[in-house]
Order: C-alpha cells, then structure tokens, then sequence
C-alpha cells in the first residue's frame, strides 16, 4: 500500500506531501490545478522518463518519494529476488532530478537503476493513465491482459516456451548456414586449415604476451638502465670518496667512542647493520651489472614475436586464451564441414525433436490461455453489467499463427456486442470512448482480484461517462476498493463522493509565482468539493443540500 508521496520542486509544486490511507482515496480539484502533476510524480519516482522541463523555474533539483507498505507474503518474496529487501515492513523509493537532467534512483537509500525501479514498481502499483483505455484498440494488447490474468498457473509453461523458442531458433538459424554447396565447402575448408594453421604455426604460450612486453620495455631502455647502473656503481662502491668507504669510516669513528658512551654503542650498532646491507646491496648491484647484455639480435627477436602476438590478437581476439578459444571454434567448425552431411543431418534431426517440443509448449499455453479466457471473459462481462452495459456479450476470439513466436502461435482478440440481438464484433470495432473507459476499469478490476498488486491509481478513467453510468462506476470502484488500495483522480462528484479520504488540490496565484498544493479534506470539507463540481462556481443551498445526501448515498454503499 502507498503510505506517503513526498513530491518537491516539480512543476507547478514547490513542495508537498500527502499521506494516503486505505480504501478509496479521491483526489479532485479545478481543471488545471495540478492534479496530472501528482500521477506524473508518481511515476517519475517509480522509474518514468524525466523532462528537464518538469523542474521548477530556478530550482537546482526536483524530488519525489514514496513509501510503501509490503504486507503480502508473495510480494515480499517478489522483492527479495529482485534483491530488494523491506525495512520494518516499508519500502522507501525516491528520484532526485537536478537541473543537468540528470537523475539519481534510490530504494531504502541504496542507489539503483532506473530499470529496477520499473520492476520493483510493477509488484508495488499499478497506474491506469489518461487515454490508457485507448490500448484496448490494439489486439496485440489483448493477450497481455489475459496473460497476466493467467499469470499464476501460465508463467512457469511461459517460460519454458520462451527458452525453447530461443533454442528452435538458434538451430534453424544453424541449419541455413549450414547450406554450402561443394565449392563452398572446399573454399571454407581451405581457409579454416590456414588460419588453424596459422594459429598453430605460433606455437602460443598464454602468459608469454606479458612476459615479451616486459623485456621489450627492459631492452627498449637497455643504454639508459645501464648508464643508470654504472653510475650507481660509481657512487656506491667504485669512485673515489664512495659511499661504502664512507659508511665505513663512521662506523669506525663511532667504534672509537662507543665505550666511553653507551649511546654511541647503539649509534654504532645501528650503522653496522646500514654497512651490511649497503654492502648486500653493492654485491646485488654488481651481479645485475655483469648479466646486463642488451644485444641488438635478442631485442629484434623480441620485437618481431611481440609483433607476431599482436598480429594474431588483432584477427583473432584480444588476449591469447581468447586466440586458443577461436583456434578451438575453428577446429570445431572444420571438422563440422568435413563431416558436412552428418553434421547437417544431425541438425535437421535436432530441429525435428526441438520443434516438437516447441509445438507441445505451445498447445500447453494454448489450453491455459483458453480456459483462462472463458474465466476472463465471463468475470469481464459481468463487471460490465455492474459498469451500466444493459445487455452485453464479451468473449475472446483465438486465432493461430501460421509461425512460432517466443509467445506461442496464438491471435487473440476481445470480441464485444452491447445491444441485443447484435452479433459479436471486434472491440475496435464497436466500442465508443466512454465505454472504452468503462472495459478498462472492468478488465482492470477483475485483473486486481487476481494479482498480489495493491496500490492501484485511476487517472480520470471516468472520461466520457455520466449519469446513471456514473454513478455505477463509482460503486464499483469503491467495491474494488474493499480489497485494494484506490487511489483515483477524478472530475466527477458520484465518484467523489465514494470516498474513504478525500485529497483537494488547489493551485494559487501571486504577482510571481503559480504554486499547486494537495491537502486532506474532512467530511464537511469533502461535502464543500462534492458542491462545487456539482454547481461550478456558485454554491446553491440546493446544490450544497444534494451534495450532502450524495455523501449519505454513498456512505451506505459496502
């Protein structure tokens, strides 16, 4: 359940926060006060694509959170495997949108990618905009919507399909470049042997790449390290007044005094051990100097095999296991086209049995589908009885593809007739807006009977509906709001007035600035609202007095 939206420097809203309750929470207000603004905020948090335009003017960043209630069992788990673990029962999801128009996503103050935000969002809400009803239109929408209905017992077989499409595929992708007629054949068999060979021919050492890099580099400064080396020498043990002969005088000096003073006994000892180690050095030095041989001979042949590396890292990947890997590959192949017919044989028998299991997956999510659909459908049509359709059929046609898809060969589409006697017909091809919206929130309704999603959000689905009509899909939200949490924006008061917590959005004005703000009304407020979208700008006591049986009318609807 959604507790609390946090929204600020967005648009038209300085800053805000509202605290949402359980039930049916109604959020209204006059015609360009903001309230899109607040679905709009709701899913910038939840992963939506951001406009630098929404900040407000002169303000560095905007800022939206939510917080989350998780009390179902299935959702938690849900969100333990997306990694996503509830803090005492809560989930916190925020979005900071800075000027630059860039973003920072956070879940429980851990920064995340807009992607997991999406996810988390889709087991959390689930937000109905305006015009969504439109997609209706479109039957490649249609199977989504009886797919997540069916979602329980269809996602493992789903999947399964998926996973063997994926393999069907890979193998008829196999089998047509497997097509090489003789000619082919001995063309791609002769260059296979040479680049094997080529290969081969370099007798390759994984690691020798870094090793011949290192000696490059040693005999590329091969002067200076021996003039760095000699001069060393010079200083520590072979020139005249050198620091090996000096240490040794001091430490004698100190030898001289050291009994005469205990500290010059430590001083002494100390330095003792400096001269031991200077002389260590100096013969380590001296070893290093001897082997020195930069030969012009030795550094051409490193070169040239380092070139020979690179060469073949260059046709055939970066790194020498990945070389050995692509000689691997080609062997595979070669011995693939030397056996051309059996391996092509074995291909075609591969396709066979795959196809066969695909076929099998696929007749398994058809027979799920359909016995879903008459459930769909069934549930569907009398949700639309409720929603003030007189006398409507509605069922769900399927058709099959004369191809495989990842999603199975089925067509599906929703098939309707709302007046007696009509046959049915596609819903395209009959519904008009106001009953597009009123499908909508039936399929909407009875998907959420069916889903572990609680927080569901209505922007303005009452578009196009009035009267009686209205007043129906008022009851049936609010029914619907028994099991979930409803949060709906809404022009129209019989839904108003359905209201377990009533939100008001107003905006004001001054000389400079527009501001919009969203506040919880009490009864009597809510009852003031309901008046003024009932009597626009003037409040009749007769205007005033309906409203207020309109608020007893829908208390005693349950």
């Amino acid at each position: 359940m959604l507790l609390n939206l946090h929204v600020k420097n967005l648009a038209l809203i300085e800053e805000s926060e509202v605290t949402f309750g359980s039930g049916l929470n109604i959020l209204s207000g006059e015609t360009g006060a903001g309230k899109s603004i607040i679905i709009g905020s709701v899913n910038l948090a939840l992963g939506g694509k951001v406009s630098k335009s929404m900040l407000r003017e002169n303000a560095e960043f905007a800022l939206v959170e939510l917080i989350f209630s998780v009390e179902h069992k299935v959702q938690e788990a849900a969100l333990r495997e997306l990694e996503v673990y509830p803090e005492d029962g809560e989930i916190i999801m925020s979005r900071k949108i800075y000027a630059s128009g860039r973003s920072v996503c956070r879940i429980n103050s851990e920064t995340v990618s807009q992607a997991l935000m999406r996810k988390v969002a889709s087991l959390l809400i689930d937000i109905h905009g305006q015009h969504e009803h439109e997609s209706l239109l479109a039957k490649r929408n249609h199977m989504k919507y009886l797919d997540a209905y069916a979602k329980r017992e269809l996602e493992a077989p789903k999947a399964e399909l998926t996973k063997e499409y994926e393999h069907y595929t890979e193998i008829r992708k196999k089998l047509e470049e497997a097509s090489l007629d003789a000619e082919q054949q001995a063309r791609e068999i002769s260059f296979l042997q040479y680049e094997i060979e080529e290969i081969e021919n370099a007798d390759l050492r994984i690691g020798e790449d870094e090793e011949l890099e290192e000696d490059y580099r040693r005999m590329s400064h091969g002067r200076k390290i021996m003039e760095s080396a000699a001069e060393c020498q010079e200083l520590c043990s072979e020139g005249s007044d050198n620091a090996a002969d000096q240490i040794g005088r001091a430490v004698r000096a100190l030898h001289a005094v050291s009994q005469f003073d205990e500290s010059f006994a430590a001083f002494s000892e100390q330095l003792e051990e400096i001269e031991s180690l200077f002389s260590d050095f100096n013969r380590d030095l001296a070893g290093y100097v001897s082997e020195l041989d930069f030969s012009e001979e030795a550094f051409q042949s490193v070169e040239e095999r380092l070139n020979l590396i690179n060469h073949l890292k260059a046709k055939y990947g970066k790194t020498i296991e990945r070389i050995l890997q692509e000689k691997q590959t080609k062997e595979e192949k070669l011995d693939q086209l030397q056996h051309y017919e059996e391996y092509r044989s074995e291909l075609e028998g591969t396709l066979r049995n795959s196809e066969a299991t695909l076929q099998h997956c696929c007749e398994t999510v058809t027979d799920i589908r359909k016995k879903y659909a008459k459930e769909l459908s069934d549930q569907t049509r009398q949700a639309l009885l409720d929603l003030n359709f007189l006398d409507v059929q509605f069922e769900m046609e399927f058709g099959r593809l004369d191809h495989y898809t990842a999603n199975g060969w089925d067509e599906t589409r929703f098939m309707i007739s709302t007046n007696p006697g009509e046959p049915l017909k596609p819903l395209d091809a009959v519904a008009s807006g106001g009953e597009l919206s009123r499908i909508m929130l039936a399929l909407k309704t009875v998907l959420a009977e069916n889903d572990e999603i609680e927080t569901l959000i209505f922007d303005e689905i009452d578009s196009g509906i009035s009267g009686r009509t209205a007043q129906m899909v008022a009851e049936k939200i609010k029914l619907t709001g028994k099991n979930h949490q409803i949060i709906c924006i809404t022009h129209l008061p019989q839904i108003a007035a359905m209201a377990d917590h009533h939100f008001l959005i107003e905006k004001t004005s001054s000389a400079d600035v527009t501001i919009s703000n969203i506040r919880s009304l009490d009864r009597e407020e809510s009852i003031q609202e309901l008046a003024r979208m009932l009597g626009g700008v003037k409040i009749t006591d007769a205007v005033l007095t309906n409203a207020k049986e309109m608020k007893e009318m829908a208390d005693a609807v349950r």
